[in-house]
């Protein structure tokens, strides 16, 4: 099968790059002459475990191809997925669609045959119907049906949840786009992945109900752990026995900073505002978007108190930067709204993280300073705090710690060490919910 991938960023260079190891023959398009040059020698723009290898293979194969060029590439298509942002309008909360339907204008002349276009982007409802709309009033004669495949991929392990899917969510109007769209994953079969068939809409619901519901277990646990600090409890003791019963999961119960990445902070807001646009409650969602700024507030707060509430000339070594670990990807990390704080009240910030330095410089202050080295970063420091949970920093040689630190405060805002043996060791240590 032929496959355009409009948008060659992560949803779009995963997926494209997952479906030619399938055995697709795929092109992935995307406005940026920079990235299409990089992606063609190799090089990729984005951090993600074993996706390097996975695209020099199939590129090599003759499998997988990049070019700015679209007229060429749609006309030939079998399938088009539309994988381009679809970011939160500053200040307002609503996706971003104008990529999306500027796809949607673009491909429109340069269909030929009978041909898929599906939308891989995280869309609201009703999408998929205006991509229609746009492409039929832009090519009356267009022979085209439109899909809704929403992606559920972790990052960190894209890969993988490519190829060993929970399922395959294929929102279609008619038994063609479903057989297209079933002939395109057949490789799952092997593997049994489920493969929901529904509607339009409900395709595009199932990927923002899912996201929310996600994130409203990590808000929940965030407020339990805040309780857990008030009351003397243990967090992971909670969320463990909570875990265990089948009917809830272990999952995403881990007490944290919040949330954040290309995936929850934009998604909750946009139910939200979807459900207000159609009258409807959404005050679950609500509370969660709500707890979880509380929560990136409330670090601050930790921090601040574990350093007698004044930072002013206190060097703060500031261990992980991305949202999570396994990725450079600094969208919405709690690190963007707890950073800047510590530097308004005269903190010394030097941080490190293994993928991320080049990601955050834009983006944070620029009093912060960097290093690529752990042991630098902590030398002379008053204070350790552990933001993200990258492996490297799981088994920190603590001797040394002490001897490169100016003080002795370790704030591990994500629960990776055990209490009593860090405050053994000699450590003024503070967690969440611990």
């Amino acid at each position: 099968m032929n496959v355009v991938m409009i948008g060659a960023g992560y949803v779009g260079l995963v997926s494209g790059a997952c479906f030619s190891e399938f055995g697709a023959n795929v092109i992935c398009v995307d406005v940026d002459p920079a990235r299409i040059d990089r992606l063609s020698a190799g090089e990729m723009p984005i951090y993600e475990p074993g996706l390097k290898s996975l695209v020099q293979r199939n590129f090599d194969a003759g499998r997988l191809a990049f070019t700015t060029e679209l007229a060429d590439a749609v006309s030939a298509a079998d399938l088009v997925f539309i994988a381009v942002g679809t970011p939160t309008r500053r200040g307002e909360g609503y996706a971003d669609l104008g990529y999306v339907y500027q796809a949607a204008k673009d491909i429109a002349g340069h269909l030929s045959g009978y041909t898929v276009v599906v939308d891989k982007s995280t869309v609201p409802v009703g999408t998929a119907a205006e991509v229609k709309r746009i492409i039929s009033e832009a090519n009356p004669e267009a022979d085209f049906d439109v899909a809704s495949n929403p992606e559920f991929l972790r990052e960190g392990a894209a890969i993988s949840d490519f190829m060993r899917p929970d399922r395959v969510v294929l929102g279609v109007e008619s038994e063609r786009a479903e057989k297209s769209l079933r002939e395109l994953y057949r490789p799952l079969n092997l593997i049994e992945a489920p493969i929901v068939v529904t509607d339009l809409e409900s395709a595009e619901l199932i990927k923002y109900a899912a996201n929310a519901f996600l994130a409203t277990k990590i808000s929940f646990i965030n407020e339990i752990s805040q309780l857990c600090e008030a009351v003397g409890a243990d967090v992971h003791s909670v969320a463990k026995g909570m875990g265990l019963d089948g009917r809830i999961g272990k999952k995403f119960l881990h007490a944290g900073p919040g949330y954040g990445g290309s995936c929850f902070p934009k998604d909750t807001l946009a139910l939200v505002r979807t459900a207000q646009e159609h009258g409807v409650s959404s005050r679950i969602v609500e509370a969660v978007v709500e707890v979880n700024a509380a929560q990136k507030a409330r670090m601050v707060k930790k921090i601040r108190g574990a350093l007698d509430e004044s930072l002013s000339g206190k060097r703060i070594a500031v261990l992980g930067l991305t949202f999570k670990p396994e990725t450079d990807d600094m969208r919405d990390s709690p690190a963007l709204t707890i950073l800047p704080q510590l530097i308004d009240r005269g903190a010394d910030i030097v941080a490190h993280d293994p993928q991320g330095i080049e990601e955050a410089k834009p983006l944070l202050p620029q009093q912060v300073s960097y290093s690529d080295d752990i042991y630098a970063t902590i030398e002379g420091a008053d204070a350790v705090v552990l933001m993200t949970e990258w492996n490297a920093y799981r088994g920190l040689h603590f001797d040394r710690v002490k001897t490169l630190m100016r003080g002795d405060v370790f704030v591990d805002l994500r629960n990776v060490y055990e209490p009593e043996t860090m405050r053994a060791l000699g450590f003024k240590y503070s967690c969440v919910g611990r």
